[in-house]
C-alpha cells in the first residue's frame, strides 16, 4: 500500500508534529496535574476518539475530491499547502507562548467527553488533516484513497494516544519540569514550525 521511505518519513514528522506543545498536550497535562493520573490518561483518550473522527470525515470527503479530476486534486493540494505554511510560520511567531494553568478538578466523563468535543469540534483539527495526509498518499497503489487516508488517521492516532497517555500519567512532573524550562518548550515549538513550513512547501510542488 505504501512505500516504505512515505511511511518512516510520515511517522518520524507525525511524531516531531505530536510532540510540539499546543492545545492537545496543554489539555491533557492541565486535566492530569489537576485531577491525577488516570485523568491524564481519559483525557489523552477522548483526544485521540476526536482524531479518529476526523480522520473518517478526512477519508471520505477527500478520497472523492481527489480521485474526481486533476483539477480538484490542484485546488486541494494548494490550499493545504499554503495552510500547513500558514501554521508553521503562526507556530514561529508564537514562541513563548507556552504555559500550563491548573484547571479545577472535573469527573472522568467529563474529561473524556470535553478532549473528544475539543477535537471533534474544531474546524483546524479538520484542516490539518485535509492538508497533512493527502501528502503520504500513493497513487499507484491498488488500495483505494480511502483506505490509505484512514491507515495513515489511525497510525497518526496511535502515535498520539502512546505519547498523551504517557504525557498524561507523569503530568505532574512534567507539567512543573516544561514552565520551568520553557526554552525546551519553545525549541520544540520553532522545530514544529519549520516542518509545516517544510510540509507546505513539499506539497505544493508534489505530483499526482
Amino acid at each position: 500500500m505504501f512505500e516504505l521511505e512515505s511511511i518512516l518519513l510520515f511517522l518520524g514528522l507525525s511524531w516531531v508534529l505530536i510532540v510540539t506543545p499546543g492545545p492537545d498536550l496543554i489539555y491533557v497535562l492541565t486535566k492530569g496535574v489537576a485531577n491525577g493520573k488516570k485523568a491524564g490518561i481519559i483525557s489523552a483518550a477522548g483526544v485521540v476518539l476526536g482524531i479518529l473522527v476526523h480522520t473518517v470525515f478526512a477519508a471520505i470527503g477527500l478520497s472523492a475530491i481527489l480521485q474526481t479530476s486533476a483539477t480538484a486534486f490542484m485546488v486541494v493540494k494548494l490550499v493545504g499547502a499554503t495552510y500547513l505554511v500558514y501554521l508553521g510560520v503562526k507556530s514561529l511567531l508564537s514562541s513563548g507562548d507556552f504555559n500550563i494553568k491548573v484547571g479545577e478538578k472535573s469527573s472522568y466523563r467529563k474529561l473524556f467527553s470535553q478532549g473528544l468535543l475539543s477535537n471533534t469540534l474544531n474546524p483546524k483539527v479538520a484542516l490539518f488533516f485535509i492538508a497533512f495526509l493527502p501528502q503520504f498518499i500513493n497513487p499507484d497503489s491498488t488500495a483505494r484513497v480511502a483506505a490509505q487516508l484512514i491507515v495513515l488517521g489511525m497510525l497518526f492516532a496511535t502515535c498520539t494516544l502512546i505519547f498523551l497517555s504517557i504525557l498524561g500519567y507523569f503530568s505532574g512532573s512534567i507539567g512543573i519540569y516544561l514552565n520551568k524550562r520553557k526554552k525546551l518548550a519553545n525549541i520544540i515549538q520553532y522545530l514544529s514550525g519549520a516542518v509545516l513550513v517544510l510540509l507546505g512547501v513539499r506539497l505544493a510542488f508534489a505530483k499526482k
